[in-house]
């Protein structure tokens, strides 16, 4: 579970933030100030969503300080960003903005993209699962003994996805709307066409399984 850090000192913006993150799976801590923040952010969150306008010292500073504790993405909230905001977010650590009013649903996309970006970085470039498979997150290939397979964009992106959260379910929603975007023409039943492909491809060159189907829940990666 990822863990939240949010910090802003308007309360109706944090709990709005609080009980949707928590509703969409996450464990989140909350800061009114940036004296707070500093606080938290000793508690080691996988993502810090920062408002630039705190009561007692500037979000940029916070974020200057906080740099020094912690490694991960930064995301500001703010009213209004300009061209010097811009560039001195960026220069003290900063590695995004989010402009309010905001959608929550639009939020919770950029806040997984970072958090993805991240894995990606901090995850060994290859992984290696049963039956000699192989996974090359860097150069996005699937290889099983001298075969590579020929993935996809999408494909890959949802192997991408399953084996790097090896055991978790996804539901056919929330893999559309992670891979394709909550704004994507068509809906989630692609996502089942996508796997059944994957799950052929994968039997040519193995007899291990990979995707298992969770009956009425969604799918996991188990090779």
């Amino acid at each position: 579970m990822y863990k939240l850090l949010i910090v802003d000192d308007e309360p109706d913006i944090v709990n709005l933030l609080k009980d949707f993150f928590e509703m969409n799976g996450y464990s989140v801590m909350t800061a009114k100030n940036g004296r707070e923040a500093l606080d938290k952010s000793l508690k080691k969150p996988d993502l810090i969503l920062l408002d630039v306008n705190l009561p007692d010292v500037d979000g940029f500073n916070v974020c200057a300080r906080i740099r020094n504790l912690v490694v991960c993405p930064i995301l500001f909230l703010t009213a209004k960003v300009t061209e010097n905001d811009l560039l001195n977010g960026f220069h003290v650590g900063g590695d995004d903005y989010i402009i309010k009013p905001f959608s929550l649903q639009t939020l919770l996309a950029r806040v997984e993209a970072h958090l993805r970006r991240e894995e990606r970085r901090s995850s060994p470039s290859e992984a290696r699962f049963a039956g000699e498979l192989v996974i090359d997150y860097s150069l996005r290939c699937v290889r099983c003994g001298e075969k590579t397979l020929a993935l996809a964009r999408k494909e890959f992106d949802i192997v991408e996805l399953l084996s790097m959260n090896r055991g978790q379910i996804f539901d056919k929603e929330r893999i559309y709307e992670k891979l394709w975007g909550y704004d994507s023409p068509g809906d989630s039943s692609v996502v089942a066409e996508h796997i059944r492909r994957i799950r052929a491809k994968l039997a040519t060159v193995s007899d291990a399984t990979y995707i298992e189907t969770v009956w009425g829940v969604g799918y996991k990666w188990v090779g």
